[in-house]
């Protein structure tokens, strides 16, 4: 599906260009809107919110099936589209278009089940009250995607929103505005009316006048700077948030790890989408039994990969060219404070693109262990035992993500971990399945996207209370007896007195 010029009523003439970062082509120009025409988008989301949250879990099942559907037959053009905008493979990009239609499709699927009306038992003191408790949607959900993944990310805020009866307004990343595009433009296809969801495109201006406009709520993906921002924007408001932001994700390899198969996979961890991943990894803390067969193994292997755009390239550019400079400042200080290249150098910055780097023995206090790199950079440091491994994984004021390799103690490991999720002998995996939220604590943010935690997220709760039937003792009332009050103390006495040991 090829994309074509917007067709949505933009005042504004001012527009930007979409580039590929490996060629510098030119993939698209697209509008910027300004922020009467934020809120022009957002009023009329308004209006279609109500006739989607009256629909059905079904009739709205119905449509994100039919959705997921048309971009499975567009998966082609899709990914070619990621390709071309971030610079990342084909087969990467395939990929990610491949996790966002599932997430599509989950979320249609087990809507009603995780958000369907409960019956709640009232108590004996209310045993007369029938307690139901209702799941409702919060009207309009702004959604402020990354250049990263630019549509398996924003997906798992749009899917789960609307399969919970919102509306969407998506505001994707400046680098990456062809992609939102496409979304909307493949949604249009299969909605039933107008504005259920749609794209507004356009710089960090645009993000600001989504969050400060009459949005229900702000799903956020982007660095823990920015997240603060926007935070204290919707707070003006009262419009709560979620936020999912960076990471240090750390890897933990015990002496029983499969090492071959733990260096092949943190490999692909931490290099993969250019190293450009939130929940990529970036720092390894090895059992000193096994390091240097570990060590050895994962740079002989990452003397294969290299980096272009052509094919055989195992990643891309950096989609963002101000990120080199963090980059070339984390390697920078990493070597300055002791640490040791086991792959790559100081050179390895090359044009837009960054050749793998490896470093060792890399001090806690480096730019490289605690600042986000967001680059194909790595820091294996050398254990005494899992214990240090988990307190050096831990002290850090990110919490996303994390990987631990061990054939007996994995699940103990991971219990000590202080992070949103975990991943045992493998890599990335939580991000696939439907199932299980994803989303962090600390700086890495709050909120969950994804599964059950990810449909819950975009509701809210409503409790109501019916009285089923009349009873002589009345309690909620100025007309309550001094025998109601007799009754009622007897009655909390016999359920809650107990003897104190």
């Amino acid at each position: 599906m090829a994309i074509k010029p917007r067709s949505v009523r933009v005042k504004s003439p001012a527009t930007f260009e979409s580039t590929n970062p490996a060629t510098g082509e030119v993939v698209g120009v697209f509008p910027v809107f300004t922020k009467s025409e934020v809120e022009d988008v957002v009023a009329r989301a308004k209006v279609a919110a109500e006739r989607w949250a009256n629909l059905s879990f079904r009739a709205r099942n119905v449509v994100l099936r039919d959705w997921a559907s048309t971009l499975t037959r567009d998966m082609k053009e899709a990914a070619e589209l990621i390709h071309r905008e971030t610079g990342k493979p084909l087969s990467d990009a395939t990929l990610e278009v491949a996790l966002a239609i599932e997430h599509i499709a989950w979320a249609g699927k087990f809507a009603p089940r995780v958000l369907g009306r409960q019956s709640r038992p009232a108590g004996l003191l209310m045993f007369n009250m029938a307690a139901q408790v209702q799941r409702v949607p919060f009207g309009v959900v702004g959604v402020i995607g990354p250049w990263n993944y630019p549509i398996f990310t924003p997906v798992g805020s749009i899917a789960y929103a609307l399969a919970a009866g919102n509306a969407v307004v998506f505001k994707p990343s400046e680098f990456t505005p062809a992609i939102g595009a496409f979304l909307e433009e493949s949604w249009k296809r299969i909605a039933p009316f107008k504005d259920i969801f749609t794209t507004v495109t356009g710089d960090p201006a645009t993000g600001v006048a989504l969050t400060e406009s009459k949005v229900d709520k702000i799903s956020f993906t982007g660095s823990t700077r920015t997240a603060k921002k926007v935070a204290a924007a919707c707070a003006v408001n009262m419009t709560p948030v979620v936020l999912e932001c960076g990471g240090k994700d750390a890897v933990l390899i015990d002496k029983d790890a499969d090492i071959s198969k733990a260096a092949e996979m943190t490999l692909w961890h931490a290099m993969s989408n250019a190293g450009q991943s939130c929940i990529g990894a970036e720092r390894v803390y090895v059992h000193r039994q096994v390091a240097d067969k570990f060590k050895a193994e994962i740079v002989s292997l990452a003397k294969e990969i290299k980096p272009g755009f052509g094919d055989g390239a195992k990643y891309g550019p950096a989609t963002m060219p101000s990120q080199l400079k963090v980059i070339k400042s984390h390697i920078d200080d990493a070597v300055s404070k002791g640490g040791t290249f086991l792959l790559g150098g100081k050179d390895a910055i090359k044009g837009g693109y960054v050749d793998p780097v490896i470093l060792a023995d890399v001090p806690e206090d480096s730019l490289a262990v605690t600042d986000e790199t967001f680059g194909p950079t790595l820091v294996i440091n050398t254990v005494s035992n899992m214990d240090e491994a988990v307190d050096l994984a831990n002290s850090t004021s990110y919490g996303l993500g994390a990987a631990v390799w061990s054939k007996k103690n994995g699940k103990r490991i991971a219990s000590l971990l202080k992070c949103g999720m975990v991943s045992i002998n493998s890599a990335f995996s939580f991000a696939a399945i439907g199932a299980v939220p994803f989303g962090g604590v600390k700086d890495s943010g709050y909120g969950r996207i994804h599964g059950a935690e990810g449909l819950l997220e975009f509701t809210y709760p409503r409790t109501v209370v019916k009285r089923r039937f009349r009873i002589p003792l009345e309690f909620t009332t100025f007309e309550r007896s001094e025998r109601a009050d007799r009754i009622l103390v007897r009655l909390v006495k016999l359920l809650h007195k107990r003897r104190i040991r």
